[in-house]
């Protein structure tokens, strides 16, 4: 066993891991964070997208130990005092998830975007969101909502 320290959406904790658990399965059967999916194991879907020391992972494919001393914030750390981001709140309105499966990771990835470029192309979102699939929505609502979180919106909605 190996002993961490870790914040994880602003609470510190300290655990005795297996040196081969991921942070995935740290986050949901340890912490009881639910709201990251493991949808594939391999990380190619991209459903369990964190944040960790100011990047983007796929919390399956990194070791709960490679976040000691670090701080990790899941989609369920991003609400402040029960009230969603204007991003949340965005994928909501914009009717950017059916099943809900990927919206965590895409929600991560999409802040992550915004972090670097707050006012990206249609064509820029789409690329930063790649590493993340959807079975269900075909994409257009997710990139409307990450758009209108940056005050743009696709060029067919600015003629409608």
């Amino acid at each position: 066993m190996t002993h961490i320290k870790v914040n994880v959406d602003g609470t510190a904790y300290e655990d005795d891991v297996e040196p081969r658990l991921l942070l995935a399965h740290y986050l949901r059967d340890r912490l009881g964070l639910t709201g990251t999916p493991i949808g594939c194991d391999t990380s190619n879907c991209g459903a369990c997208t964190v944040d960790l020391d100011g990047a983007t992972v796929k919390s399956c494919s990194v070791l709960a130990v490679q976040s000691d001393g670090g701080t990790v914030t899941t989609v369920q750390g991003l609400a402040k005092d029960g009230e969603w981001t204007a991003l949340q709140h965005a994928f909501h309105e914009r009717h950017a998830l059916q099943c809900g499966f990927c919206t965590p990771g895409m929600i991560m990835a999409a802040r992550d975007l915004l972090r670097e470029n707050p006012h990206p192309t249609s064509d820029e979102v789409r690329e930063a969101l790649e590493g993340n699939l959807c079975r269900c929505t075909g994409y257009q609502n997710i990139v409307r909502a990450v758009l209108a979180v940056s005050g743009q919106q696709l060029p067919e909605e600015a003629t409608a």
